[in-house]
């Protein structure tokens, strides 16, 4: 017998060699209908596959972030499995989940709508004959020589990479065979409703000297109606896309001689990002945060003492040859180490904790070409990263502080959207103690009970040094993107010997809280872009007011007003084009400014200006002084 426990709590036992399918059939047909996968001891598994004895064990369903990813790879594969016996010479190389969808690159020629209805009958097809999904464990020469007859020659490159000791699975679905390591599906009769969304093309391995590919991008869903609604969604997001509003609003760029995922800041955007970081530098003044500035790159050495290397490697830029061979640096995919290296400048006594060290540092992480999104997910990235040192009897008053400050900044924002996740460390990466991680734990979720917080508790959401708290917030498309974090750690204080005197005089060591309320600037200001439709409030608008003169001769008192506003701080900017006044408020409608100052004969008379707001509301008359007043109290 084995005993299994489940995220409720209760504990049962099955006989040896059970699967999470047949616990799933013998909980109650509902859910043995529902279920497409399984966490056991928080790493996904098949739905079919045995357990391997004694486990944590979480039935997925589509309801499930996780459940979802494993509907939307099984239907990677379907797709693939489909272009496959369409165009019998097309090669494949990867094709991973994306959230809502997924894609699969792969060396054929291009392809268009009508191949994309073609495809999707195939997968219809394919998925009416109900084929089961088999996992099967082989040997590397059996996967060489069984892709080498296939004349699979990037799958032959893939498995020539995959480390010595990680067995080679592949996965089978009828006559087809694909190099994975899962978990699928059952069988393909799970997928009910399926939509080939675009083409494009990619590099293999997003390196501009290899082949260029076809990257087919598809979706699905349990139901037909649950993909008319997504679609339907699609259409409506295009509407209010931050890709798209930030370049009609004149807010950032990206540009191909630059690189991919690196966004380029316009004057308006420039504006939008200072007027935030004004907003939380300010917040963090009065809550005892000390500025701090850091490298871009650091010493290769540095990462080999923060684990970052050893875990981290996969997602940061290749090394930076130094002087010689053995000084090597490397572009930094997270600011804590450096932070670090500043508490360790000098001793530190325990009358001086916590000491709160913020800086808004761009990091560089090496994101797949395939899933850049515009803002949302970059290369380059600026954090509002702040690391504070503290005692352990100061860690739950302290965590408590830091989500507070976190919530703030989304009220302040008028960002309701959101729920917290507890992120608990994935079983195979992480560094340190046991006992340590579950006393880090056990913290944040006290302090999210405490707090009263919405939240969940996912296993390997962690990051790799300690667990965290999330905040993920739903863009336009429903997607889930995080943004606010919380992460607390033991491990690299331990890594770096960091060190702190006691009261007793003892050299203690400290526990370090990682934190960034708004995350990414690049992520948090897209996903605000599409959550205001581009239309800022005042304060955090890059325009705040256009002042727009009738005609000529109203030109100098407009220039005044121009004067007057730009003297008392607010951002302002005036229409002196030789254009229609009807044009000229279609301008400002346009760019989505909070407020228009419109100028003739009866506004210089009575020395104000007729106030127009935003959606071309008629505020009418308003004295100068009193417009001053008015756009200070709004602000404020």
């Amino acid at each position: 017998m084995i005993h299994v426990s489940f995220p409720d709590g209760t504990l049962r036992e099955y006989d040896d060699g059970f699967s999470p399918q047949e616990i799933a059939q013998s909980i109650g047909s509902r859910l043995a209908g529902a279920a497409l996968g399984a966490l056991v001891d928080g790493a996904p598994w098949d739905l079919t596959r045995a357990l391997p004895g004694d486990c944590a064990l979480q039935i997925l369903t589509f309801n499930d972030e996780a459940g979802r990813e494993i509907y939307r790879h099984s239907s990677t594969h379907l797709m693939a499995q489909a272009v496959k016996e369409l165009y019998p010479d097309a090669k494949l190389t990867v094709g991973p989940p994306l959230h809502d969808r997924y894609y699969y690159d792969i060396d054929m020629p291009p392809v268009g709508e009508d191949d994309f209805a073609k495809i999707e009958s195939k997968m219809r097809e394919l998925a009416t004959a109900d084929l089961p999904i088999h996992r099967e464990e082989v040997s590397r020469d059996a996967a060489h020589e069984l892709f080498q007859n296939l004349g699979e020659d990037y799958k032959l490159e893939i498995l020539a990479e995959l480390p010595a000791d990680e067995p080679i699975t592949l996965y089978r679905q009828g006559d087809w065979v694909d190099l994975c390591r899962g978990p699928h599906l059952p069988s393909t009769g799970k997928i009910k409703a399926v939509k080939i969304l675009a083409a494009s093309g990619a590099f293999w391995r997003g390196d501009a000297n290899n082949k260029q590919l076809q990257r087919l991008y598809g979706t699905s869903f349990p139901n037909q109606k649950e993909l008319d609604e997504f679609l339907e969604r699609i259409e409506q997001a295009k509407l209010r896309d931050h890709r798209k509003l930030g370049k009609d609003l004149g807010l950032f760029t990206f540009a191909n001689e630059v690189g991919p995922g690196m966004a380029l800041w316009l004057p308006k955007g420039a504006i939008l990002r200072d007027t935030l970081e004004t907003f939380l530098k300010r917040e963090q003044q009065k809550r005892g945060y000390q500025p701090v500035v850091t490298p871009h790159i650091g010493r290769k050495k540095l990462w080999e003492i923060s684990g970052h290397w050893e875990t981290y490697k996969e997602s940061m830029f290749p090394p930076l040859m130094g002087e010689d061979d053995n000084d090597t640096f490397v572009l930094k995919p997270m600011n804590c180490p450096f932070h670090i290296q500043v508490y360790a400048n000098e001793p530190h006594s325990y009358r001086e904790l916590p000491l709160r060290y913020a800086e808004f540092g761009t990091v560089y992480r090496w994101e797949q070409s395939g899933e850049l999104n515009g803002l949302t997910r970059v290369r380059s990235f600026t954090q509002d990263d702040a690391h504070i040192f503290l005692t352990p009897e100061q860690l739950d008053e302290e965590f408590r502080r830091v989500v507070e400050l976190i919530l703030f900044v989304f009220e302040k924002l008028e960002l309701t959207d959101y729920v917290a996740r507890v992120g608990l460390r994935d079983p195979e990466k992480f560094i340190g103690d046991v006992e340590v991680w579950n006393q880090a734990e056990n913290a944040i979720i006290r302090a999210a009970q405490d707090l009263g917080l919405k939240h969940t508790v996912e296993a390997g959401e962690a990051a790799f040094y300690g667990p965290k708290l999330d905040f993920l917030f739903k863009d336009v498309l429903g997607r889930q993107w995080q943004l606010g974090t919380v992460q607390v750690d033991y491990n690299l204080p331990e890594r770096f010997e960091l060190e702190y005197t006691g009261a007793d005089g003892a050299k203690h060591r400290p526990v370090m809280i990682h934190r960034a309320p708004f995350g990414s600037m690049e992520r948090f200001i897209g996903l605000l872009i599409e959550h205001y439709n581009g239309a800022f409030p005042l304060w955090l608008a890059p325009l705040q007011v256009m002042v727009i003169p009738i005609a000529d001769r109203h030109q100098e008192y407009a220039q005044s007003v121009l004067q007057e506003l730009q003297l008392a701080g607010f951002r302002v900017e005036a229409n002196f084009a030789n254009e229609k006044m009807g044009a000229k408020i279609a301008v400002a409608e346009t760019q989505k400014i909070p407020y228009m100052a419109v100028i003739g004969d009866k506004e210089i008379e009575a020395n104000a200006v007729a106030l127009r707001a935003r959606g071309r509301q008629d505020l009418g008359s308003i004295p100068r002084a009193a417009l001053l007043e008015k756009l200070r109290e709004e602000i404020a």
